[in-house]
């Protein structure tokens, strides 16, 4: 019989307590469709005050819930950059820096070939997937790949247990936190290279990679434009403790949805990508006329916009990324014409589907920091 460790023994009771003793605590499908419909029909603001005074007391909540009011400080190393290779129309680099002392984020830097900037920056986060292998897979190369020949310089970035990420398993507790402050970290990072205009940033991810941009977006002003994937949803709030595993929604007489926490990207463009397999299959009358309400209060209703894709799955594929490319060269003044064809079609042939190995930024010859903390309970320990 394997022995738990001390830490998943805690881990165990902690789901158990929190079925038993957490009503606060948000999880999964935590409302019927009806309810998550109902509850938007009861937060319509009358004005943009007022949906302003809301707006606050939401981001407060994830601020308090996910104990991000006061960020750990920031470390003072230089963050790891190695492997660079030239590819067609674009470089990638092998990323790793600290975005709380000995806790590491790993991932990929993919920046425009002969080109000049000033460049638009964009994070992408990735969503939950069954191969741990995340951040290497097609989709997540394809996308970033293409965006940097498009003339943005991109970050790939690893979820908490996933890929190079192995200081910890993923769900550990705190993750809610864990992964909102290796966000803001991995903003500051893509921010911190050079030629970048900070006027052009974007954040597009899929599915917990969605909760991610749409968290981030709504705590960080630096964030311009953003394009949750599959994940915007009225009545489902993530069902992984790095999305609802800390009271972010809920606290005594106080609720929110994440259609909400989206809106408060407001009047930032933002583009809804949904699917007809998933909790996103209402968006078009549901979340997403729910948020042209609160656009429409700064007189910018144009600024959303939903793409909904009734016969597709639960993924970030080749028609969600083509909204995607299309949203985003459209806000961030990217050059649409190099991933698409002399029809209009997107072209995403000239990205390379490169191996894991050269993506990997911990091995032999660059191992992990002696420094890193290593553990579930250690991990948590620096987020006390």
């Amino acid at each position: 019989m394997k022995r738990l460790s001390f830490v998943s023994i805690l881990s165990f009771f902690f789901y158990i307590s929190n079925a038993q003793s957490a009503p606060e605590l948000c999880q999964g499908a935590y409302f019927t469709e009806p309810q998550g419909k109902d509850f938007l029909a009861q937060y319509v603001p009358a004005s943009q005050q007022e949906w302003e005074a809301r707006a606050q007391q939401i981001r407060n909540r994830i601020l308090e819930g996910g104990e991000l009011g006061k960020l750990p400080p920031r470390p003072a190393s230089k963050p790891l950059i190695h492997s660079r290779r030239e590819m067609d129309g674009y470089t990638v680099e092998n990323v790793a820096f600290e975005s709380i002392e000995g806790y590491y984020v790993t991932g990929n830097l993919y920046k425009p070939l002969h080109r000049k900037g000033p460049f638009a920056a964009i994070l992408c986060p990735h969503g939950h997937t069954a191969n741990p292998d995340a951040r290497f897979l097609e989709p997540m190369q394809f996308r970033c790949a293409n965006l940097a020949r498009m003339g943005a310089v991109v970050f790939a970035y690893d979820m908490v247990g996933y890929s190079d990420s192995q200081l910890s398993t993923h769900k550990i507790p705190k993750a809610f936190k864990l992964q909102t402050i290796n966000s803001i970290r991995a903003l500051d990072f893509l921010l911190s290279q050079p030629n970048i205009d900070k006027n052009r940033v974007g954040v597009t991810g899929e599915s917990g990679g969605g909760t991610q941009t749409f968290m981030l977006t709504a705590l960080d002003p630096r964030i311009k434009v953003s394009v949750p994937v599959v994940m915007v949803s009225a009545h489902f709030f993530g069902g992984c403790t790095c999305e609802s595993g800390m009271p972010v929604h809920k606290k005594g007489d106080f609720q929110t949805n994440n259609v909400e926490v989206a809106a408060l990207a407001a009047p930032r463009p933002m583009l809804l990508v949904s699917d007809g397999a998933d909790w996103t299959k209402n968006n078009p009358s549901v979340e997403y006329p729910h948020l042209q309400k609160i656009y429409g209060l700064y007189g910018k209703a144009n600024l959303v916009e939903n793409v909904h894709l009734p016969n597709e799955k639960h993924d970030y594929g080749p028609s969600k990324r083509a909204a995607a490319y299309r949203f985003l060269a459209k806000h961030l003044r990217l050059d649409l014409s190099k991933v698409t064809t002399a029809d209009g079609s997107i072209d995403e042939s000239h990205a390379k589907l490169l191996d894991r190995k050269d993506l990997k930024v911990f091995n032999a010859a660059h191992p992990r920091p002696t420094n890193a903390v290593v553990g579930e309970e250690a991990v948590m320990a620096l987020l006390k």
